[in-house]
């Protein structure tokens, strides 16, 4: 029988392909990088394949490679699973956690004010910016755990709710009639942006972008304030907020898609304990489609 993996390796091996970098992921893993680069020059020669593509600076995964990322995860996943089950340490420690701003507002503050009853002992720092922002801090290091709203279109991001997205405008409603449609979204990476767009020209609809800001506040005090449409997920709402529908003469949108990514040591402990709380709490999606997480 073959001796299995090792698994300090493929914990340095996973922390390179999340960031592309073996200075880096050396940091990450507290090694020298000559010890990083002799892992993976080792788990190389246990599988008989290249793994990494170098090309100047930048790293990326050969398809072998790829394939043992996905199955890497899910061996440290299980593994911290394991350490947990025997464990009969407290839970403490300090959570990195990105959220977008659409979320911070309405929902973060509950969710938030719950897990520290529960988890006294976690401390969670909290960073609000937009998706695009976030998927890059996760690849930089510099979150644990993410919440994003772009679905699963980014690798790993494991998706746990979606929710109806509409055209709302404010109270009072001075852009209706508009030659040009004025909206008010996000910037040009942004997907709710880009679904707004194509949903209106395949009506036909005149538009113009009007407001920009990667601040969902910002975006919100423009269309409160009448100056423009905006493009929000349901529980993104406002009271004084109108729902904008076919009746309204504008096309229905696709569905907002919310998905939490982990960075690779992100498993096990304090970080399922948060991973969990955050689909109980805003999760809608059952059967084989849910998230399923143990927590200790």
């Amino acid at each position: 029988m073959p001796a299995p993996l090792d698994l300090d390796q493929l914990q340095t091996f996973a922390a390179i392909a999340d960031c592309g970098s073996f200075t880096e992921a050396a940091r990450r893993v507290h090694k020298t990088q000559s010890a990083v680069s002799m892992q993976i020059k080792r788990l190389e020669e246990r599988l008989g394949h290249p793994l990494f593509v170098r090309e100047g600076r930048r790293i990326t995964l050969t398809p072998e490679g790829d394939e043992l990322y996905s199955r890497s995860r899910r061996l440290l996943r299980i593994n911290a699973e394991i350490l947990d089950y025997f464990s009969q340490e407290d839970l403490s420690g300090t959570v990195r956690f990105g959220v977008p701003d659409d979320y911070a507002v309405r929902l973060l503050p509950k969710i938030l004010t719950s897990f520290q009853e529960s988890h006294p002992k976690i401390l969670v720092e909290v960073t609000c910016q937009p998706s695009e922002l976030l998927l890059e801090g996760i690849q930089q290091g510099r979150f644990d755990m993410i919440v994003f709203t772009q679905g699963t279109s980014h690798e790993f991001g494991e998706m746990f709710r979606t929710e109806p997205m509409h055209f709302v405008a404010g109270p009072e409603i001075r852009v209706l009639d508009c030659e040009q449609l004025p909206l008010a979204c996000g910037s040009h990476v942004c997907c709710w942006r880009a679904s707004a767009e194509a949903a209106l020209n395949s009506i036909g609809r005149d538009f113009r972008v009007a407001y920009t800001s990667s601040s969902a506040m910002a975006v919100t005090s423009a269309v409160m304030a009448g100056l423009a449409v905006g493009v929000l997920p349901e529980s993104a709402i406002m009271p004084d907020m109108r729902v904008l529908g076919v009746d309204d003469g504008f096309p229905r949108l696709p569905n907002a898609e919310i998905a939490l990514m982990r960075a690779s040591h992100g498993y096990g402990g304090i970080y399922d304990a948060l991973a969990c709380h955050i689909l109980d709490e805003l999760g809608n999606l059952y059967g084989e489609d849910k998230l399923v997480i143990t927590a200790a």
